[in-house]
């Protein structure tokens, strides 16, 4: 197998690595990722005050002329909210802020003091009118939009796929574990390594898998924790209770043919609870899921460790 060359860097409140399949197009191909990610940042951050996003929310109410850049986005997060059946839903921004997730998660305090939070439904994404031939979009007064989830997954397919085009080899990008690929992959493809926290260093003994190409994301409730008074709280919103998700599984890892559409998965896994197995295999998507106790349970072909 011929090593991939990799960059690092820390973008949108989240690690990102670049790898590129001929070690000499390394710099081409992070220059055209970091283009990516820097317009989607701009575009849809709902923790920026000069974002898209908060020009939008500044005049709920009201329908203003949106970016083809930004329209996308929440295309592809309205989509995921219907393939899901509504659990992923881009308007549980209120919902996050309420349990103390209002800024860019470095920033967040990981200890305070208790929050009160309502058990109730998000207002939901039918309450969003996009009009995307005319670029018009309307959001309700009592409506916050968060794109985290979907948007950094379109990162990075969007970013795999420029830095392709322009270092003219395979391409593999990851934005905290979210990783999207383009062109031709490595001889012997893309090894990653399984694990909660996209920080972790290489284990050799980690379990790992080979993909040629498509997406990969895990959604998980441990890395992105904090505590207010004595309760602990995550970032994954049920958007049927409005408050951090209490199913089975801590973790969720899929492979699909897009990050975008194995992130909608991963996320919809951990709030669909239960039966999430059974729901993945129907949609044959390659996943493993890891409940509160650390016991694994791998469904739709994934395989199994030697």
């Amino acid at each position: 197998m011929i090593e991939a060359a990799i960059a690092r860097d820390t973008v949108m409140g989240t690690s990102m690595e670049v790898a590129a399949a001929q070690r000499d197009r390394l710099v081409p191909a992070k220059a055209a990722a970091d283009r990516v990610v820097a317009a989607i940042d701009q575009s849809c951050s709902r923790f920026r005050e000069d974002s898209e996003l908060s020009m939008v929310h500044r005049r709920r109410g009201h329908e203003v002329s949106v970016s083809g850049l930004l329209a996308r986005a929440l295309r592809t997060a309205l989509r995921a909210t219907a393939l899901t059946d509504g659990l992923v839903d881009p308007t549980v921004g209120a919902a996050l802020r309420a349990a103390g997730y209002d800024a860019d998660f470095d920033s967040v305090p990981r200890c305070a003091g208790p929050v009160t939070l309502t058990r109730a439904p998000v207002p939901g994404w039918e309450r969003i009118h996009l009009d995307e031939r005319r670029s018009l979009l309307f959001v309700p007064e009592d409506v916050e939009i968060d794109l985290g989830s979907t948007a950094k997954a379109l990162a990075a397919d969007m970013a795999a796929e420029a830095a392709a085009r322009e270092a003219g080899c395979g391409v593999l990008v990851s934005l905290g574990g979210d990783i999207g690929t383009a062109g031709p992959p490595p001889l012997g493809g893309w090894h990653l390594q399984i694990a909660e926290d996209s920080a972790a260093a290489v284990d050799p003994d980690a379990e790992t898998i080979l993909i040629q190409s498509g997406g990969v994301a895990t959604s998980s409730t441990t890395v992105r924790r904090w505590t207010r008074g004595s309760v602990s709280l995550h970032h994954i919103i049920d958007p049927r209770t409005g408050v951090p998700s209490d199913g089975p599984w801590r973790t969720v890892t899929v492979v699909a043919a897009s990050c975008v559409d194995a992130n909608t998965a991963s996320t919809a896994a951990i709030v669909r609870g239960g039966d999430a197995p059974d729901w993945l295999t129907a949609q044959g998507l390659p996943s493993r899921l890891v409940d509160q106790r650390g016991t694994v349970t791998r469904c739709a072909g994934w395989p199994t460790p030697r």
